[in-house]
């Protein structure tokens, strides 16, 4: 049942994200990230996950810009709109529009059955296309008014992506067919072998697949087969292409990222990650870096050129907020809070309010931040007790009603260590 809309701007104690270097991965999630994309600009990515928040970073300053809430389930897709809106779509089969600062979406679209798994946005920015396990894709006007829904597929529909003319629409779905839907009339079907996980379309108007057999397959943008590429022993579940369209990145359930040249149909080299699924994959504008998120909930930058994963975090760099506390135990576990929170009132805020002067502080009473309903009408003083309850148990338990990521300290001597770190830290 898909329940009236509600959305927060995440607020709370300390509630997630680490950015440790100047070019450091991100982590922020409470489960795994299930969807990226960067700005136009590339100074900026938003993400989607399971633990139902999408959160909007600065790459230049590798902190979390906004955290918001809405969906009532996983965000399974998202996408930047040519005039900086953010598009969102989840398992609630809702499709939200927001306006950067504001902290409800400017809108949202409904009409699907099942959960929304894809968006792509036509090449002139007027519409956003959404794939579905109800069968169908819906094209949305984003000046307003009805959708155009295409239905055919068996079964749910895995990926949908704009033709280079715009009025074309390719999508492909766990019925293993791709399909080329014209302006108008029937589409164009062409059946694989296994069921299909994603699609792409390159500047030329070559379509890229990918699915349950691990292979990435090329189709000119009339449905002829191309080529064909093995890009993994298991399923690809996610594509990116880069702007220039050189680059196919095929990321796949084992946790690698086969980084293609289009030209060749050649596997240049293997991103290799922690071994766990990586469930989305953008470039950023450069067609050189490449964004990946995944089941253990960290957003990675690749070099595609070299291999190798930009920036790991190194704790004292010069742009590391907690170096002054280097081998402070509570300061190692305050970092995972660091993107969202600052120390000191001169930082202000960020995602979440600053710390400053926090013990002592009724709950959602900062002035200067805009704090949710929820956390409002909650009887809290923070204290260290209070602090080191929330994260026993957790912000779900403790602040009910906030939908907070579940952030738990298991560690009696961590929670004490982070208690202690605050009091001399955040004064």
């Amino acid at each position: 049942m898909i329940k009236r809309p509600f959305a927060v701007v995440i607020v709370g104690m300390l509630a997630i994200a680490m950015a440790a270097s100047a070019q450091a991965q991100l982590r922020g999630h409470g489960g795994p990230v299930r969807a990226v994309a960067a700005s136009p600009d590339g100074t900026l990515v938003v993400s989607g996950s399971f633990d139902t928040s999408v959160i909007r970073w600065s790459l230049e300053r590798n902190a979390a810009v906004e955290v918001l809430r809405f969906h009532e389930g996983a965000v399974n897709a998202v996408a930047y709109l040519p005039d900086g809106r953010v598009a969102t779509a989840g398992e609630d089969a809702r499709i939200a529009l927001w306006q950067p600062g504001e902290p409800q979406p400017v809108a949202v679209l409904t009409g699907h059955t099942a959960p929304v798994v894809a968006l792509a946005v036509s090449p002139d920015g007027q519409t956003l296309a959404s794939a579905s396990w109800d069968h169908s894709v819906r094209l949305w006007p984003l000046a307003g008014g009805a959708p155009r829904v295409l239905d055919g597929h068996a079964q749910n529909v895995n990926g949908v992506a704009f033709g280079r003319d715009g009025g074309t629409v390719v999508t492909v779905g766990y019925d293993t067919t791709l399909r080329i839907w014209p302006h108008d009339g029937a589409p164009a079907i062409i059946t694989l072998p296994a069921p299909l996980n994603a699609v792409a379309v390159a500047p030329d108007g070559e379509i890229v697949t990918a699915g349950a057999d691990g292979k990435v397959t090329m189709y000119s943008p009339a449905g002829e087969l191309r080529g064909e590429i093995e890009a993994a022993p298991a399923p690809v579940i996610a594509l990116a292409l880069s702007g220039d369209g050189k680059r196919v990145a095929a990321a796949g359930i084992r946790g690698s990222v086969a980084i293609i040249d289009r030209a060749t149909r050649r596997i240049e080299r293997m991103l290799i990650g922690p071994g766990l699924p990586v469930w989305s994959a953008a470039f950023l504008p450069d067609s050189r870096t490449l964004i990946t998120g995944g089941a253990d909930r960290v957003i990675r930058r690749w070099d595609t050129l070299t291999g190798e994963p930009i920036g790991a975090a190194v704790v004292g760099a010069p742009a590391d907020p907690l170096a002054a506390y280097a081998g402070d135990p509570g300061a190692e576990v305050f970092r995972a809070c660091v993107a969202c929170h600052t120390l000191s009132p001169d930082e202000g805020n960020r995602a979440g309010p600053t710390l400053a002067g926090v013990f002592g502080r009724r709950i959602a009473s900062l002035p200067g931040y805009n704090f949710s309903a929820a956390l409002q009408k909650l009887d809290i003083v923070w204290t260290p007790e209070t602090v080191a309850k929330l994260f026993e148990i957790g912000p779900a338990a403790y602040t009910p009603g906030t939908k907070m990521p579940e952030q738990t300290i298991g560690s009696p001597d961590d929670r004490a260590a982070l208690v202690r770190f605050l009091e001399k830290a955040a004064r």
